[in-house]
């Protein structure tokens, strides 16, 4: 049985202000179970806004890239955001700060490597957007440092900004049901 199935069961004889409670309390727990921090080595990199990192004892995670959306790797400036992340992260020891989950359940992180924020560096060479959707589980300084990096990386035409009119990949996928 699912926990949606079980919480629907536990809840069935609860009305009113009761109710809403309950389902509060039911939830807390589960969204605060995927806070977590995980050290690692990147051991793979699938596109501009997802990694995949080995912990210490050798468990591969998959991770999107808290706060940011890169294009997809068939969309303009793809390859060239997976590249980018390549770069900066592939091979390298980070420190993955967990929040919360996507819909296909991917851990949603702000990925760090001595320090520096490898999210923030894609929107800053222009090879991501921020991406707003999850911005209530970033702190009010990186909303920040997210939206001038977006802003400055606009004004200099770096990366996928160099194009007349980048598509968000939000848009692109639109209508595809195998994105």
């Amino acid at each position: 049985m699912r926990n949606s199935e079980t919480v629907l069961l536990l809840l069935a004889p609860i009305s009113g202000r009761s109710l809403l409670l309950a389902v509060f309390l039911a939830l807390l727990p589960a969204s605060a179970a995927h806070a977590e921090t995980i050290n690692g080595q990147v051991v793979s990199v699938s596109d501009g806004d997802t990694l995949t990192l080995a912990d210490p004892s050798k468990q591969v995670q998959a991770i999107r890239l808290l706060g940011i959306d890169a294009p997809e790797l068939t969309q303009d400036f793809g390859q060239k955001a997976r590249a980018a992340l390549s770069a900066l992260a592939f091979n390298q020891q980070v420190t993955a700060d967990c929040r919360t989950m996507d819909q296909r359940l991917h851990k949603l992180c702000v990925v760090s490597i001595g320090g520096q924020d490898v999210g923030l560096e894609q929107i800053r060479a222009g090879m991501a957007w921020w991406d707003k959707q999850y911005s209530a589980q970033q702190s009010a300084k990186e909303r920040a440092d997210y939206e001038q990096a977006e802003f400055m990386a606009k004004i200099h035409r770096s990366g996928l900004w160099n194009s007349k009119n980048p598509t968000p990949p939000w848009d692109w996928r639109h209508g595809r049901p195998d994105e």
